[in-house]
C-alpha cells in the first residue's frame, strides 16, 4: 500500500513539483488474444528437468514487509468473507472457494495455494535459464490474481507438478485452461508438444479471451 506522505510549506512545494516534472513509468506490455489464438502463440519446446530444485524458487516472502506473507497475502485477497488479520500475520475468520473442486473452506490451514504453473513445470518450460531474483519473483507473483490460487490441499496434491496434459481439475476447465495459458504468456513460459495437444483440444471447446500484463 502506498504510505501517505505528511509534507508542509516549502518541502510539500518540491515534492509536488518533481512529481509534475518527473516522466511518466514505462506501461508493462500487455497481450490480448481469443483462448485459442493464445494457445497456438506459446512456443513449443522440448521439457528439461535437468537440475530442478524446488528451493531455486524461494517463496512465501514478504515482500513489503507487512508480516504476511505471499501464501498469507493471497488468503486474504481471495477470501469471500472478511479475514481478521492478528498478530504474526495469524488469519481468522474467512471462507474461501477452491473452483478446482467447488468447494467452500472456513479454515485457512485447509488451503494450499496452487502455482498455476507448477515450479516445476515452469523450470522445464524456460525458467531453468532465469535468475534466482526472476524465479523469486515468479513463485510470489501477486501481481496477476491467476498466478498463485488457493485451493482444497487436495486438489493441489492431485495436480503436483503436472501440466494441462497432464492434468485439469473436475470442473471449469475451460476457466482453468485460460488462466495456465495466462501465466505461460505473461511469463514467457514454453510447451512441450503433448502440452499444446492438449490444450488446443481442449480449447477447441472453451470460449473467452486471454488478456495478461507481460512480466518479462
Amino acid at each position: 500500500m502506498p504510505r501517505r506522505l505528511a509534507l508542509t510549506g516549502l518541502g510539500a512545494c518540491a515534492v509536488w513539483i518533481a512529481l509534475l516534472v518527473a516522466p511518466a513509468a514505462a506501461s508493462a506490455e500487455e497481450y490480448s488474444a481469443p483462448l485459442d489464438d493464445a494457445v497456438a502463440s506459446l512456443p513449443v519446446a522440448t521439457e528439461d528437468r535437468t537440475g530442478y530444485d524446488r528451493d531455486a524458487f524461494e517463496h512465501w516472502v514478504d515482500e513489503d514487509g507487512d508480516g504476511c506473507d505471499t501464501r498469507d497475502e493471497v488468503l486474504i485477497a481471495e477470501a469471500d468473507d472478511p479475514v481478521t488479520v492478528g498478530s504474526g500475520c495469524a488469519l481468522s475468520g474467512g471462507r474461501w472457494f477452491s473452483y478446482y473442486d467447488g468447494v467452500s473452506q472456513s479454515a485457512a490451514g485447509d488451503l494450499d495455494i496452487d502455482h498455476m504453473v507448477p515450479l516445476a513445470e515452469a523450470w522445464d518450460s524456460g525458467a531453468s535459464e532465469w535468475t534466482a531474483a526472476e524465479r523469486r519473483s515468479y513463485a510470489n507473483d501477486l501481481g496477476d490474481p491467476r498466478s498463485l490460487v488457493g485451493v482444497t490441499a487436495g486438489e493441489n496434491r492431485s495436480k503436483s507438478d503436472q501440466d494441462v496434459a497432464e492434468w485439469t481439475p473436475g470442473r471449469e476447465q475451460c476457466r482453468y485452461l485460460r488462466e495456465f495459458v495466462a501465466v505461460k504468456i505473461r511469463w514467457g513460459l514454453s510447451v512441450d508438444g503433448a502440452e499444446r495437444s492438449a490444450m488446443s483440444s481442449l480449447a477447441a471447446g472453451c470460449t473467452g479471451t486471454v488478456t495478461v500484463t507481460l512480466a518479462r
